[in-house]
């Protein structure tokens, strides 16, 4: 049998993204129309905002520790959280955790050395930038670029809104970080991939929110 998949969640489109990528790709693992069992818990994105803009990360962590704990109950065997900017208190919550988790940027840079990428640029939220969840050497956007990039996230794509110029405005980002030497961009925030697809990305693009999905399938599949 295979194992249950609990997803922590944080904002619906990420998450749901997640989702239906686990459900939709299981079918290569398990045969037609099958996947894992998969479960979801989420407080609201303005509970977990709230928490943020108020620097207050231990909130965070309890939020994400009392999913895990919901899950756990109903039976999930793992963990999942499809949104990197959280992961920031990945550590904390998994002292306070009784299941395992998969991170995030941990499956990302698996699937960055196995291409062989070798300058890596990182795209996400102002409060992704500013932490360790991602290696330093990554490339970061220019400060007001990643204030640009963490409004579209926040006021458009955790709203379902994909707007042409904002298309635009992230591939001339990562266009910049081809010119400064990048081999690859991170689409760090969990949303990205509904607006920028690889097709319309300047460089390879190393998708956290497919990559975690990924991941979980073959977790929950023994292999």
């Amino acid at each position: 049998m295979s194992q249950h998949i609990g997803i922590v969640a944080c904002s619906a489109e990420g998450a749901a993204l997640c989702y239906r990528t686990i459900c939709v790709e299981g079918s290569a693992l398990f045969g037609p129309h099958d996947h894992p069992e998969v479960s979801v818990h989420t407080y609201s994105l303005a509970r977990y905002m709230h928490a943020i803009r108020r620097n207050d990360w231990t909130g965070v962590a309890g939020f994400m520790a009392a999913s895990a704990e919901k899950l756990a109950r109903i039976g999930a065997d793992f963990l999942i959280c499809p949104d990197n900017t959280i992961h920031r208190v990945m550590a904390e919550v998994r002292t306070r955790t009784t299941l395992p988790w998969l991170h995030i940027a941990e499956c990302v840079v698996q699937e960055s050395v196995a291409h062989g990428f070798s300058r890596i640029g990182l795209t996400g939220t102002k409060y992704l930038m500013e932490s360790d969840v991602y290696p330093a050497e990554f490339v970061r956007p220019q400060p007001e670029e990643r204030e640009r990039i963490n409004a579209i996230i926040f006021d458009e794509l955790v709203y379902g809104q994909f707007r042409p110029e904002s298309l635009r405005y992230f591939q001339g980002v990562i266009g910049r970080m081809q010119g400064a030497g990048c081999d690859a961009v991170v689409l760090g925030c969990t949303e990205i991939p509904l607006l920028l697809r690889p097709e319309d990305s300047p460089l390879p693009v190393l998708d956290s929110t497919r990559l975690l999905a990924r991941a979980a399938l073959r977790r929950a599949a023994g292999v």
